[in-house]
C-alpha cells in the first residue's frame, strides 16, 4: 500500500475520515474500487491490525502544535453558547482535554459545546464517564456516518471546525468536503486544517519521497499546477492564510479558512488519482 504507515513527528499522523462525496469517475473503475476497499480496511482496523501511525488518541496539545496559532486563540475565545466540531476525532481525546481544562484558579473554563466526529465508534471509558458528568449538551460523539451525510439541520452550525489529518487529508474530493464544511460554519467562523507532503504556497519544498509526487496535488483546467493554498484562496466569501511548517517529517502546511460572507462558491475539482494509504495519495483537476 503506497505510503502506508508513514510517520509524522509529534503525533501528527492520520485520523481517518472518508468524506462521502463524488467518486473519482475519471479513474478506471476497477482500480478505484480496489484502492477504496484498501482505504476502508484502514479506517475500520483495530488492535494489531491498525497500521503504524494510525493515531486515534491525539491530544489537544498536539492539535495546537499542528494547526495555525489562530486555532488555539479561537478555541480559547469560545463561550458557552458557541460550538466546535472536530472532524476525524478518533477517541475524541482533544475534545476531552478541552472539556476538562480549568483556569489557574482551579475553576472550570466556560466551555462551548464540542462535537467529535469519526467514521467508527472509538469512544473510551473516559469518554463515557465525562459525557455522563457533563451531559449530552456539552460534548457529543457522532459516528457511523460520513461528514457529507450530515446537514446543518442535523447537527447545527459551528464557530470552529478543526481537522487534523482527517477528512481534508483523506476525502476523495476536497471541493465537496469544503462545500460541506463551509455550509456548517457560522458567518465569521473558521476552519483549521493541515496537509502533509503538499506543495507549499511559496513553492520552496519538494516531495518527501524522492521520485514520488506530493500526497495531494491540484492542476488547473489547462493542466498547469495549482497549489492547495491557491485553490482555497479561489473560494468566494473566505479569507485564507497558509503556513508551511518545518521540523515535521513529512513537512506540513497549515490552513486557516474564515467564512466572511454567505455567498460561498467552491471551484469544483475532478478526482484524477487515488491510491490508498495513511494518508492516501490524491490528485485533482479544476473542472472545466
Amino acid at each position: 500500500m503506497k505510503k502506508n504507515g508513514m510517520l509524522v513527528v509529534a503525533l501528527l499522523l492520520l485520523q481517518p475520515l472518508w468524506f462521502g462525496g463524488a467518486r473519482a469517475a475519471d479513474a478506471p473503475a476497477a482500480k478505484f474500487n480496489q484502492e477504496r476497499s484498501k482505504q476502508e480496511t484502514i479506517y475500520h482496523s483495530v488492535g494489531e491490525f491498525r497500521p503504524d501511525g494510525y493515531v486515534i488518541d491525539r491530544s489537544l496539545s498536539a492539535y495546537a502544535q499542528a494547526l495555525p496559532a489562530a486555532f488555539d486563540t479561537s478555541l480559547s475565545g469560545l463561550g458557552a453558547k458557541d460550538r466546535w466540531l472536530d472532524i476525524g476525532a478518533g477517541e475524541g481525546q482533544a475534545v476531552l482535554d478541552y472539556a476538562s481544562a480549568v483556569l489557574p484558579s482551579g475553576l472550570p473554563l466556560p466551555k462551548a459545546q464540542a462535537v467529535a466526529m469519526s467514521i467508527e465508534d472509538r469512544r473510551t471509558a473516559a469518554w463515557h464517564r465525562t459525557a455522563e458528568v457533563l451531559g449530552a449538551n456539552q460534548i457529543r460523539y457522532l459516528y457511523n456516518k460520513r461528514l457529507g451525510e450530515y446537514s446543518p439541520e442535523d447537527i447545527g452550525r459551528f464557530q470552529i471546525i478543526s481537522d487534523v489529518i482527517g477528512g481534508f487529508s483523506y476525502t476523495e474530493n476536497i471541493s465537496v468536503l469544503m462545500e460541506k464544511v463551509l455550509s456548517l460554519l457560522e458567518l465569521n467562523g473558521s476552519f483549521f486544517s493541515v496537509l502533509q507532503d503538499v506543495h507549499w504556497e511559496s513553492g520552496t519544498n519538494k516531495p518527501f519521497y524522492a521520485g514520488a509526487p506530493f500526497l495531494t496535488t491540484i492542476k488547473n483546467a489547462d493542466g498547469t499546477d495549482l497549489s492547495v493554498c491557491a485553490w482555497l484562496k479561489s473560494i468566494s466569501c473566505v479569507a485564507v492564510s497558509c503556513e508551511g511548517k518545518t521540523g515535521w517529517k513529512p513537512l506540513i502546511e497549515t490552513y486557516s479558512v474564515r467564512k466572511v460572507c454567505n455567498d460561498v462558491r467552491v471551484p469544483a475539482l475532478v478526482p484524477t488519482h487515488f491510491a490508498a494509504g495513511t494518508p492516501p495519495e490524491r490528485a485533482f483537476q479544476i473542472k472545466r
